[in-house]
């Protein structure tokens, strides 16, 4: 069962890009009756010439409607390309009209909070900034494959997920399976601090 964090309202645009996530979500808040659109942002890799294709041929033949964005210009020397990446795909999704939702769910939120953390400040993934919202945050990465699989939902696999040298593929790959052997109930930590957070408490963010 998905449980959502936070309200979600009816008229929402769903940020794709074509993994299990992103396609649960889409496929989840249409079943909920939710006017949806698509918005998928292409990387320029090789990758996103499959997913770009992927998400482009459901949305026709689905009949769902869809915005997609793309790079702008060159990356500044001073920024890694996972940073290039992000602040692109975020201006353009602050860009796009209503509300956009993503896919991020506890998986991330618990790789972003060991990230900060080993970084000396540990942050959660809030609930919402400017019109994005991530109301997955509960939700654990395999509740939401369950549900691909349940519902006979489609989706490709990025293999940059886990491989290449991105600090969020370090962290997902190597520091998340050792940091689970120390403390198997991590997850669960990392909700209560969510919901502490929701609930307007301090929750680390």
């Amino acid at each position: 069962m998905i449980r959502l964090y936070g309200r979600v309202p009816n008229d929402i645009t769903v940020a794709c890009s074509g993994g299990p996530d992103s396609m649960a979500v889409l496929d989840f808040f249409r079943r909920g009756r939710k006017s949806v659109t698509i918005a998928h942002f292409d990387h320029g890799t090789e990758h996103a010439q499959v997913a770009r294709s992927f998400v482009e041929s459901y949305a026709r033949r689905e009949g769902i409607p869809i915005n997609v964005g793309m790079l702008q210009g060159d990356r500044p020397r001073d920024q890694s390309l996972e940073e290039w990446w992000s602040g692109q795909r975020n201006a353009w999704f602050q860009s796009l009209p209503g509300t956009v939702v993503t896919g991020h769910n506890l998986d991330d939120a618990l790789e972003w909070w060991l990230y900060t953390s080993m970084h000396g400040r540990p942050r959660l993934i809030p609930h919402s900034r400017d019109n994005v919202i991530r109301p997955m945050l509960l939700a654990p990465k395999a509740a939401l494959e369950v549900w691909c699989e349940r519902h006979d939902v489609p989706y490709v696999i990025d293999p940059s997920n886990l491989e290449g040298p991105h600090m969020r593929t370090i962290v997902r790959r190597d520091i998340v399976p050792h940091a689970l052997q120390v403390n198997p109930g991590m997850h669960k930590v990392v909700r209560k601090l969510l919901q502490t957070a929701l609930s307007g408490g301090d929750g680390g963010g």
